[in-house]
């Protein structure tokens, strides 16, 4: 890993937003799950949730954007009411777009505060269990004849106010990662070492740590152990 691929990472992962995500209620066209990925990185989400449909192989995201998928972690769900627990745990409040008599604009909402939005199917949208257990109805105005954005464009215009809000008040100018440490040298490990972090995975060696030029420090018996031919 150069010195200034080094810089980027950091610099990318110290603006990454821990408390801001978005949960795919059962979105299943890849080309949605992909822009919304990449959205997600672009406005710095750490972590996405999915609850995939029944039966879908984007379980393995076999289809979705690999540079996006690189940088943001998908958590799978196995259905709504446990994505939703989660996501309580870290005291977020949940969105979901709805038009609905309580639904507000979503450029009223405080985006300071850890936040999750929810992303319902593209035929049926949100689900039935989804707002009730929701903790505001959002609305994204519109004045044509469509009254609904496409799933990857909603999300995008959302996040992007998220983002909008949290500059304006410095949430993104932070001086170290929100991110916790053994986490940060996982994905410096994986993006910057991709070759020796698979040498690493199959011997079931720790993530080593890095100096301030992102070379690996590590002990002889550890390098020892990624030179053997034995694997676990």
């Amino acid at each position: 890993m150069t010195p200034d691929r080094f810089e980027r990472i950091q610099d990318v992962l110290t603006s990454r937003q821990p408390d801001l995500t978005v949960c795919m209620e059962e979105v299943h066209k890849p080309n949605n799950i992909s822009a919304i990925i990449r959205t997600a990185d672009a406005v710095g989400v750490h972590r996405v949730h999915a609850v995939w449909p029944k039966g879908s192989k984007m379980r393995t995201l076999g289809h979705t954007s690999a540079g996006a998928r690189n940088w943001v972690d998908v958590k799978t769900h196995n259905d709504t009411a446990s994505a939703f627990r989660e996501l309580k745990k870290q005291n977020m409040q949940i969105l979901v777009t709805n038009l609905s008599e309580k639904a507000v604009d979503f450029r009223e909402i405080d985006y300071t505060k850890p936040t999750a939005i929810v992303l319902g199917q593209e035929k049926f949208g949100i689900s039935e269990e989804a707002l009730a257990l929701a903790d505001h109805d959002i609305v994204i105005p519109m004045v044509g004849m469509v009254q609904s954005l496409n799933v990857s464009v909603a999300s995008a215009l959302v996040l992007y106010e998220a983002q909008r809000q949290r500059q304006n008040v410095g949430m993104y100018q932070r001086e170290t990662t929100a991110i916790p440490t053994e986490e940060v040298n996982r994905l410096l490990f994986e993006r910057g070492h991709p070759v020796l972090a698979r040498v690493a995975k199959r011997k079931g060696l720790p993530c080593p740590e890095f100096d301030n030029q992102g070379q690996i420090v590590a002990d002889d018996q550890w390098w020892q152990q990624m030179q053997s031919a034995n694997i676990k």
